[in-house]
């Protein structure tokens, strides 16, 4: 890995260009690739098992249909994780522990996703907490979230996290709100690099900033271009020889 890039490459549901989404193939492949982190979205299951998967339903990315919420871990391991991404092959939803478990035999940094804005897991921020805690892989990780009362709570649990906010469109000075917070990043997408004094805004801040999804090359120059610290990409073998 190559550990002089100003720029951080953090590969986005893993390297979810080729392999399927938050798969173990695609965190693998990640790895294989240089990246220097991974990006990945966690649920919980009707059993409380914190689960890899980007949305509140399994319908897109899998064989099956319903709320990833109503699921029981059994459930959710039997269904197959759509191969649109070659190779061929058998995928499953991995939990939370298989992917820390792959990720602890390396440097990287793994950036959650806490995707409790829709659908709400009461304990999840704890539980989270303390699988990494029992890794003890603190040092690795950053929280993000669009539940902003989620992230704070995290701070309130262990005021040491790294924390960093996502948002929607037309915030003004989210950079401003995020400090106020104590938030120690934004993770803004690429487009919100073109909004007046953005970049600014968070250089004055002190905030570090996690931008995705760059996959076309101009993207990925404009993250590099922002002076941002990491950019999130399907595509890091892509981003890698850009940055």
């Amino acid at each position: 890995m190559e550990k002089g890039r100003e720029t951080k490459v953090w590969a986005h549901r893993g390297a979810s260009g080729y392999r399927p989404e938050n798969t173990m193939e695609a965190f693998e492949l990640a790895i294989r690739q240089g990246a220097d982190g991974i990006e990945l979205d966690v649920h919980t299951s009707a059993d409380g098992q914190l689960i890899v998967i980007h949305d509140e339903t399994v319908d897109r990315v899998t064989d099956g249909t319903g709320l990833v919420g109503e699921k029981t871990l059994k459930a959710l391991k039997e269904l197959k994780v759509s191969t649109s991404a070659e190779p061929e092959g058998i995928y499953r939803i991995p939990t939370l522990q298989e992917v820390l478990d792959l990720m602890r035999t390396t440097d990287m940094m793994v950036n959650i996703e806490l995707k409790n804005s829709i659908c709400f897991y009461p304990g999840m921020e704890e539980k989270v907490l303390k699988a990494v805690k029992e890794m003890k892989m603190e040092e690795q990780l950053i929280y993000s979230s669009f539940n902003h009362y989620s992230l704070l709570k995290m701070k309130q649990l262990d005021s040491q996290v790294q924390t960093g906010i996502l948002f929607s469109d037309g915030w003004v000075n989210p950079a401003m709100y995020a400090k106020k917070l104590g938030i120690n990043a934004v993770h803004p997408a690429v487009y919100h690099l073109k909004y007046p004094q953005f970049r600014e805004e968070v250089k004055r801040a002190g905030l570090k900033m996690h931008v995705w999804t760059a996959d076309k090359p101009e993207h990925i120059q404009l993250v590099k271009e922002a002076g941002a610290e990491a950019v999130i990409t399907d595509y890091p073998d892509r981003a890698i020889a850009l940055v």
